[in-house]
């Protein structure tokens, strides 16, 4: 049965649901309002529901925003019927469709948290749900990093409100994330080291994440290949913007991605497959400027800068106790494995952590789906890994679904990924 398990968690972070929320941001300059809940919808096959939340936080500026967000509570611990035993903070993966964050129903990976007495919170990050109108904070760390925690203070603060307690004997916080969130999931680590020393974080889980992004940035210069283009594309123009580069588009980008950027990827109206399928190649020579692909070029070296200020393999130190699981694919070409060989390098080697707190799993032996890239076939392991941990190091069980079933999702799964392929 945990066999069973296990292949259904393959299905994390992809299945899209809808749902409504709306919101005001607040560029005054003015104290922003509390936390509060501004939708409730229940998800009866998942035994579930979802709270949307709005919290104050601050833009990729540093200026007051009003953000949104999403609290998942499972019915056994729902309407206080039991005590929580803590909380999943999930940071979601890439999106660009407006629909695809936690507030728009997009809520796979907490769907698994049901039956566990854990809640589940996630943040929309800058330029989803109240801020949708703006440009993605994509692979910003920090600022993605600052959204996920200000989402846990205001859920915390909101959990009485839901007749949430907690059974402060555990209390557990699991932080987690793959891609993008991977970047996140260290970020906030980073974060909660420098700036928040009772926030107490139990494990964190990061797969698949650009944590070096200098070294990323190399690496695609000199093999010329990139598993999504849209990840680097956005990249660029969302460094660009919040790092203040003040370089016109066609310094970055070139040819179709010049001439659709506004559409393709700033629109939110299409998915990562789509859009990567109207930019046609995987070549980073395709889409990227010569001064970009020119790593001595001055628009080159002044992103490098940026890029640096982001860079989760050097310059920061966990806190103390912190335990961090770290697991990718060794054959990535979206987000190559030099990213987690330097992070893991700096936190064990250089700093000298311990290898039993810090842990990284190099996968890729087992191929999962043959027809999926090596970066999503990681995904695959990344859940296996959280659940197994979950399940052996902390003795949590799990609602469970038969093997009919499981095989059936996972067939709808497929056909729902790749029908547009």
């Amino acid at each position: 049965m945990k066999k069973a398990f296990y292949l259904l968690s393959a299905l994390l972070g992809t299945v899209l649901t809808l749902g409504l929320v709306s919101c005001n941001k607040d560029d005054s300059g003015q104290k922003l309002p509390a936390a509060k809940i501004t939708g409730t919808k229940y998800y009866p096959e998942d035994k579930m529901t979802a709270y949307n939340i709005e919290y104050p936080s601050t833009d990729p500026f540093g200026n007051p925003v009003t953000l949104s967000g999403a609290i998942t509570v499972g019915d056994e611990i729902k309407d206080g019927k039991a005590p929580a035993v803590g909380v999943v903070l999930v940071n979601h993966f890439t999106v660009y469709r407006k629909d695809q964050c936690p507030s728009k129903g997009d809520l796979m990976i907490q769907k698994f948290v049901v039956g566990s007495h854990m809640v589940g919170v996630s943040a929309d990050y800058y330029g989803f749900g109240c801020t949708e109108d703006k440009n993605q904070a994509y692979c910003v760390g920090s600022v993605n990093a600052q959204a996920s925690i200000d989402c846990l203070l205001a859920a915390r603060e909101l959990f009485p409100s839901i007749n949430i307690s907690m059974d402060e004997s555990k209390n557990y916080l699991f932080n987690l994330g793959y891609s993008q969130g991977g970047q996140t999931t260290v970020a906030v680590e980073k974060l909660v080291a420098e700036k928040y020393p009772d926030i107490k974080i139990t494990h964190s889980f990061a797969g698949g994440g650009p944590y070096d992004m200098p070294a990323t940035y190399r690496e695609m210069t000199q093999t010329d290949i990139s598993g999504m283009p849209s990840t680097i594309i956005s990249v660029m123009l969302a460094f660009n913007e919040y790092y203040q580069l003040g370089y016109s588009r066609d310094r970055l980008l070139r040819g179709d991605a010049l001439a659709h950027a506004d559409d393709w990827l700033l629109s939110k109206n299409y998915t990562q497959q789509e859009i990567d399928k109207m930019i046609g190649s995987l070549s980073f020579s395709n889409f990227a400027s010569t001064e970009i692909q020119d790593m001595k070029s001055e628009v080159s070296q002044k992103l490098m800068q940026a890029l640096e200020k982001e860079n989760l393999a050097k310059t920061w130190r966990p806190a103390k106790g912190a335990r961090i699981a770290l697991i990718h694919h060794k054959k990535d070409i979206t987000v190559p494995p030099v990213n987690q060989v330097n992070l893991y390098d700096y936190l064990v080697n250089t700093l000298g952590l311990s290898k039993e707190d810090i842990t990284e799993t190099v996968v890729g032996d087992i191929t999962w789906m043959e027809d999926m890239p090596a970066h999503e076939n990681g995904a695959i392991d990344f859940a296996l890994i959280i659940f197994d941990t979950l399940i052996n190091k902390y003795g949590f069980d799990f609602w469970l679904l038969n093997e009919e079933n499981v095989a059936q999702m996972l067939e709808e799964f497929l056909k729902e990924i790749f029908k547009e392929q």
